[in-house]
């Protein structure tokens, strides 16, 4: 708890660690180690954190509301997403997007009938896919696993991937991606 209010107080203050940790006069390590919770602070060290952040000491132990967020889209209300290629066989519907820490996650369905372009996406972050109908030849980097229903895959979205052909269609999966927030 402590470490995470002093990591979200430098972050509001839009300072990097090594600046927090040269203002305060204590070594990035050891702030590093702090904002995780791997190591407990003296009053001392708090006490020109604190100075370094312009904050009174008491702000790291203040407790913070948490906030609760819930989302609920019923079947077919979510956003419409843009193609690239128009009228290509393939629609895209966001579910929601959710910001926590420094987490971002967004949910979309994704429908083919035909397969778009040669499989070309790849983002920072981690990607899920979770087959609800169809059949697809699904590409990620040099390996293609065939999906069907109930099937899901878990990877690192850096590498290329998507679905190569459809075997059966339409193609109907969630996919959901989390990755760091800018």
């Amino acid at each position: 708890m402590l470490g995470t209010q002093i990591k979200a107080l430098r972050l509001a203050a839009h300072t990097s660690a090594g600046e927090l940790a040269a203002r305060a006069g204590v070594s990035r390590s050891m702030l590093s180690r702090v904002e995780r919770g791997l190591a407990s602070p003296s009053v001392q060290t708090l006490e020109r954190v604190a100075q370094g952040l312009g904050v009174s000491i008491s702000r790291f132990f203040a407790e913070r509301t948490p906030r609760s967020v819930f989302f609920h889209v019923p079947a077919g209300t979510g956003i419409p997403l843009p193609r690239t290629v128009p009228g290509d066989g393939c629609s895209c519907e966001l579910l929601g997007h959710l910001m926590s820490g420094d987490l971002s996650m967004t949910p979309s369905l994704v429908q083919m009938r035909t397969p778009g372009a040669p499989p070309s996406a790849a983002q920072a972050g981690l990607k899920l896919v979770y087959m609800l109908a169809g059949r697809a030849h699904y590409r990620y980097g040099p390996k293609v696993v065939l999906l069907a229903p109930g099937d899901t895959l878990l990877f690192d979205a850096a590498q290329c991937h998507g679905v190569e052909a459809i075997e059966v269609a339409p193609v109907r999966y969630l996919c959901t991606t989390v990755a760091l927030r800018n």
